[in-house]
């Protein structure tokens, strides 16, 4: 059996920037540290900053006065934001800059008098983020369905943003309704996917041709991993989303002499490597990777963490 590890894989500049804000204040102000929501989609890594002193919590009141809070990398609305400023909290907000650009598009848009459409997934913490930048006049869809049932005061004046982590192939779809619907519709950016989106969803494209089975590594709530799944089924191979190595069915394996493997950008790569090992274990002969750059990008620190 062979294994082809897709690349790029696994963490990206956001994530990596994310996890570093929890570890460089859990150095300089000692645990506890409070984290609203989980600082990225990923269990293990939450697990492991658990381990090391970090508190996760779903609302600010569960934060003692005088803490150090960390906002989550997704990015949270407007009025978490004015609730920590009126507390006693040390607070660094690990918003990935690349959602942060979108939520200024946002601000941008409501303040030229715009309908903001957002495209994203109802529920997702990173939706939920940009829709609470603005008070009024937003609407989030993700379905044709939802396209046609939008009622807006003015059809002249609408714009559009979108989630970072969604499928590429499918917003362009969700996108070429909207602009069906509202001929004038704006965007003040050529695509508000990230990177490390486009780049690990067209990596593991390009691995489903080769390949009899492709294990996306990620957890359940991540966005980003999940449509890494949906791009290997769209080739016609079986693709199974899973936390770790423990979550593999040895049947899945059988007769297959090529195995994918790649990791969602919340997914740290010992993980990775744990898969390796796993299916080196059942008799992968052949370890390699395709061709392909690793990420460059980097973003720093907020000041206070330096």
């Amino acid at each position: 059996m062979k294994v082809v590890l897709a690349q790029p894989r696994g963490f990206c500049a956001g994530v990596n920037r994310a996890i570093a804000i929890v570890e460089r204040a859990l150095a300089l102000y000692g645990s506890p540290i409070y984290v609203r929501h989980e600082i990225v989609h990923n269990k293990t890594v939450v697990e492991e900053l658990r381990q090391k002193g970090a508190i996760f919590v779903d609302h600010l009141s569960d934060v003692p006065d005088g803490s150090t809070v960390i906002l989550s990398a997704h990015g949270v609305p407007k009025s978490v934001k004015m609730i920590a400023a009126n507390r006693d909290l040390r607070v660094f907000d690990a918003v990935c800059p690349l959602v942060m650009k979108v939520h200024r598009e946002v601000l941008s848009m409501h303040a030229q008098g715009l309908t903001v459409i957002v495209i994203g997934h109802e529920g997702h913490a990173e939706v939920e983020g940009t829709m609470g930048q603005v008070d009024d006049n937003i609407y989030r869809v993700s379905t044709p369905e939802e396209v046609e049932a939008l009622v807006v005061p003015d059809e002249n004046k609408v714009g559009y943003v979108t989630q970072t982590t969604l499928s590429t192939d499918e917003t362009q779809k969700v996108i070429a309704l909207l602009k069906s619907r509202f001929p004038t519709i704006k965007s003040l950016s050529p695509a508000d996917i990230c990177y490390a989106t486009q780049s690990r969803q067209e990596a593991v494209r390009e691995l489903a041709k080769q390949v009899d089975i492709v294990l996306v590594i990620g957890s359940q709530t991540s966005s980003n991993s999940k449509r890494l799944r949906d791009k290997a089924e769209l080739e016609g191979v079986k693709a199974y989303l899973i936390d770790s190595a423990d979550d593999i069915d040895p049947s899945w394996l059988d007769g297959c002499e090529s195995v994918g493997l790649t990791a969602g950008a919340s997914a740290p790569d010992h993980l990775v490597q744990g898969v390796v090992e796993y299916l080196k274990a059942r008799g992968a002969e052949s370890i390699e990777s395709m061709p392909g750059r690793e990420d460059r990008i980097a973003f720093p620190l907020p000041s206070g963490l330096h």
